[in-house]
């Protein structure tokens, strides 16, 4: 029996039933053969040395493939394994799965490791990968793996064989005398690992995540085809830890968190004063299109059972009732109407849509609105400003017609784009489309109108930026009313962050009959668009601080101006100046306190203030401030009224800078 094997040439080969890629790539050359570490298989990557029983596409895959990335990094956890038991024997292992940016190790020892024992166990990693011993596969009974970990000590191991569904294949993977427990697929040999890896961090983690069971030492690590490649992420590693929002947050005085508020944030004045700017910014660049509206934060829990939101996102939801009935729940006088924190706003847009009788004459009608909105996330996930309970969401939802759908997607996606530019987002963006989850709400015919409608309209972006943007299909990863678009930008140090959002939705308007009287004079249903652009503007503002290393143009600074007296001489034209500066719309302040000039420089530096004026006798008596500018040695002394005009064009908005431009044209 023969199979019919398709190269990624077009070219199609016939080959006998169970030949393995070994086989086919020393067929086509030894050379081949070395450099090749696994094949995919109609895309579906396995080992090299599989039996082909079917006709397939056929691709031999390098280190270099990016596909490889995963399998170097599944490879170095098991070398992480098996060092850490020649080193430490009795040590036990259980499980080590690869992650986005490496992988981590879970052991059992009853010492814990710490960062301390990483040189030993690299170098022994090291030596393991010089051995270049071939992964090898078995696949076992049960019973034979049970009794093989059971003679071992391996408890753990043992109770993951038991885990494993009868329906599927035991697969066990030998590096040499060292063998493990795994799903695979793995790399021909031990050495296609390379050394281009570093062990990063320790910590606590219970076995299967749940509390009630033993603590285990999880040793994190990351690896790369590379080693430019591993020392260009350890580089992004250490820039992350230097533009970190928290240690920044405190540095600038921007926010704070505490015990008694998990996940909420107590703002700061100065960065009250940014997150403001952000939404005027953001208000003003709605202000044509937009109507905006305040939809309450707390509604009946029967609003949210039409909404389908209480069933399917009841885990995220706050529910809330009168303080009295929760301590006196057996008390029948007691009100004990169940209410929920609004974790979103489209529900009660909804209703301000179905206030009065809409036409289609009205359509589309764009409601707006910076709601707070509260979210339950596990204490253990919440991170500073970018994982939050309670956060505010720029949010829209536009009400229109299936024929205005395309023309509307293609409106928010011009919106966005222009946001992210003026905020300083101009590398890399990518659009991802997520399709039906299992997990969903409405018909499959609707999803597959919504869906066809979705991909043409990305197609449509992609061709009108040239295919400067990129698109990509996310399967199943759609909310669960339907299909949206995911805006995911780069930041300064190439990080990416998903933020923009747009969500189509047939399911919302139906649940709440809301309708507009057509052209022909009946009922119809309008189609109900959720946008974000910012998504959630806590976490936008963490990314904003990240992104400028705190230091941000001057139109976004908290803080824009400090005006520093070189002595108590000048007090007074310092107070002139800051009155100046104010004036023009500037957010400046006078620095009187009886410090050194480069006391002064060195603090308001540390807090990240653009612009120091220093101010002396001589300035006051010719009207000139010296300019010191953040990240800059130099000095430049200028005339006062020069300087003010200069900041203040500086510091205009680059949504008002483009309306004087158009005005002066």
């Amino acid at each position: 029996m023969t199979i019919s094997l398709t190269f990624p040439d077009g070219a199609k080969r016939e080959f006998p039933s169970g030949i393995t890629g070994v086989e086919i790539a020393k067929g086509i050359s030894p050379s081949l053969l070395k450099r090749t570490v696994a094949m995919a298989l109609d895309g579906t990557v396995v080992d090299l040395a599989d039996p082909i029983t079917a006709d397939a596409k056929i691709e031999l895959l390098n280190r270099e493939d990016p596909r490889a990335l995963e399998l170097i990094r599944h490879d170095t956890a098991h070398v992480l394994a098996e060092a850490v038991q020649e080193l430490f024997p009795g040590t036990q292992v259980t499980i080590g799965p690869v992650i986005e940016n490496g992988f981590f190790y879970d052991f059992a020892r009853n010492e814990p490791f710490t960062p301390e024992d990483f040189p030993a166990i690299e170098k022994k990693m090291r030596e393991i990968i010089a051995r270049d011993k071939p992964f090898t596969k078995e696949v076992w009974s049960r019973d034979k793996a049970k009794d093989f970990f059971a003679a071992k000590g391996e408890a753990y191991k043992v109770e993951l064989v038991d885990a494993i569904p009868a329906d599927q294949t035991l697969k066990m993977y030998a590096q040499g005398d060292w063998i493990d427990l795994c799903r695979g697929p793995h790399m021909t040999s031990v050495g296609k690992v390379g050394n281009a890896f570093k062990l990063m961090k320790t910590a606590g983690a219970y076995w299967r995540g749940d509390s009630n069971n033993a603590m285990l030492t999880r040793i994190y690590g990351t690896a790369f085809a590379k080693q430019e490649e591993l020392d260009a992420y350890l580089k992004q590693i250490e820039e992350a830890e230097k533009r970190d929002h928290r240690k920044l947050g405190r540095e600038m005085d921007l926010f704070h968190f505490q015990e008694e508020g998990p996940g909420v944030v107590f703002w700061h004045s100065k960065g009250w004063r940014l997150f403001q700017e952000i939404i005027a910014y953001m208000r003003r660049r709605l202000a044509a299109d937009y109507e905006e509206v305040n939809a309450p934060q707390i509604l009946d829990k029967s609003l949210w059972e039409t909404s389908g939101h209480w069933g399917w996102y009841q885990d995220n939801m706050f529910a809330v009732k009168s303080a009295a009935a929760f301590e006196n729940p057996q008390d029948a006088e007691r009100d004990h109407r169940v209410f929920a924190l609004k974790p979103m706003n489209c529900p009660g847009h909804v209703q301000i849509f179905k206030h009065g009788l809409k036409s289609y004459r009205d359509l589309p009608i764009r409601l707006a609105e910076f709601g707070n909105v509260h979210r339950y996330e596990p204490s253990g996930a919440l991170h500073g400003l970018m994982r939050v309970r309670g956060f505010t969401q720029d949010d829209a939802h536009i009400f229109c017609t299936e024929e205005q759908l395309a023309a509307e997607c293609l409106k928010i996606n011009d919106l966005i784009l222009s946001v992210y530019e003026d905020f300083g987002f101009t590398d890399d963006l990518v659009i991802k489309l997520s399709t039906r989850p299992e997990k969903r709400v409405g018909s499959d015919a609707v999803w597959d109108h919504a869906e066809q409608v979705m991909t043409s309209v990305l197609e449509k972006i992609a061709a009108q930026s040239g295919n400067r943007i990129k698109t990509e299909i996310n399967p199943g990863e759609g909310a669960f009313y339907g299909p949206k678009f995911e805006y995911v930008l780069r930041d300064a140090i190439g990080r990416d962050w998903q933020c923009g959002t747009t969500q189509v939705d047939f399911n919302l308007p139906e649940r709440f009959g809301a309708f507009y009287i057509g052209a022909d004079g009946e009922k119809k249903q309008p189609v109900m668009v959720h946008r974000a652009i910012c998504g959630s503007l806590e976490r936008f503002t963490g990314i904003l601080i990240e992104h400028h290393a705190g230091h941000f143009p001057l139109w976004l600074a908290p803080e824009q101006v400090i005006v520093a007296p070189i002595t108590s001489e000048a007090d007074g034209y310092a107070e002139e100046v800051t009155m100046a500066l104010m004036g023009a719309g500037l957010r400046a302040r006078a620095d009187l306190r009886n410090e050194k000039i480069s006391y002064k420089v060195r603090e308001h530096s540390l807090a990240k203030v653009p612009v120091i004026l220093a101010v002396g006798k001589r300035e006051a008596e010719e009207k000139t401030v010296t300019v010191r500018r953040l990240g800059s040695q130099a000095q430049t002394v200028m005339p006062l009224s020069e300087a003010l005009a200069a900041l203040t064009q500086e510091a205009q908005a680059p949504d008002l800078a483009r309306i004087r431009k158009s005005k002066a044209a």
